[in-house]
């Protein structure tokens, strides 16, 4: 029986092959709604990281010529950790876009002042805004959006190969236009409860003008407060809605601006 033999040759072949799609999927893990956040253990975090870019170590065919520490190798290894960050930050905005909707209703219904530690930022949110994001982690997770998001993870190792000049002005436009697409979705989610809140307000200083006497300071607080909690609960159906639509529509981003390079096309 022959003793096996490894050599440096082998060896190096096989960290190439791991290293690649690390870097891309490191990326992505350091950017996409809840494997990024800060509850999360680091060294989970890189287990998953590895574990995944074994599984997909066969769809990322790597050139021979290209090697880790010449400089093509340093800016194919920054490009590969941009792609799967932007893969992850398009998915991401949306989350942020909910939150931003809840940050909103909050300050003009009033809860500003009502805050949680938000666990994937590691920051104070109000709790309306942490709700809100919650919702749509649960719709997220409801529609498996997780499995799309790594599917085209999967995908862009096909259409945008290491090696290749895939992050390009196109690339950063669709990325910057997504974002803004996204953003502008989540603050149509908020948008029916402002303009409610906002008619209360309206209807409570016509009434301040009108009989002076009132002590609208006493009263205007509870008055915005139980009306913006009945707004919600009318309302509640088309928030789903509306996050329902953002979770599909960022969703759809996210796989077009994977399939918007297909391979040779740069």
């Amino acid at each position: 029986m022959q003793p096996l033999v490894i050599s440096a040759a082998d060896v190096s072949g096989l960290v190439g092959r791991l290293w690649w799609p690390s870097l891309r999927v490191g990326g992505f893990v350091l950017a996409a709604p809840i494997a990024s956040e800060v509850a999360i253990p680091a060294r989970i975090k890189i287990v998953f990281t590895l574990a995944l870019a074994f599984l997909l170590a066969p769809l990322a065919a790597a050139p021979a010529s290209l090697s880790i520490f010449s400089a093509a190798g340093m800016l194919t290894a920054v490009q590969e950790l941009l792609i799967g960050v932007a893969i992850g930050m398009v998915m991401q905005l949306a989350f942020d876009g909910l939150t931003f909707a809840g940050q909103t209703i909050s300050m003009t219904m009033g809860l500003g002042f009502s805050t949680l530690i938000d666990p994937q930022r590691g920051a104070s949110v109000p709790v309306l805004g942490q709700i809100i994001s919650i919702m749509g982690t649960l719709s997220y997770l409801a529609i498996n959006g997780h499995l799309v998001l790594l599917g085209a993870l999967a995908n862009s190792f096909q259409t945008m190969p290491i090696g290749a000049a895939n992050i390009d002005r196109d690339f950063l436009l669709a990325v910057a236009t997504w974002g803004a697409r996204i953003f502008e979705t989540g603050l149509l989610v908020a948008l029916p409860a402002m303009i409610a809140l906002v008619i209360v307000n309206m209807a409570l200083g016509v009434v301040a003008r009108a009989a002076p006497q009132l002590n609208l300071f006493g009263i205007g607080f509870t008055v915005t407060l139980l009306c913006g909690f009945f707004v919600l609960m009318v309302g509640l159906d088309g928030i789903m809605t509306g996050i329902s639509s953002l979770i599909d529509t960022t969703l759809q981003a996210v796989v077009e601006l994977v399939g918007a390079h297909p391979a040779g096309a740069h």
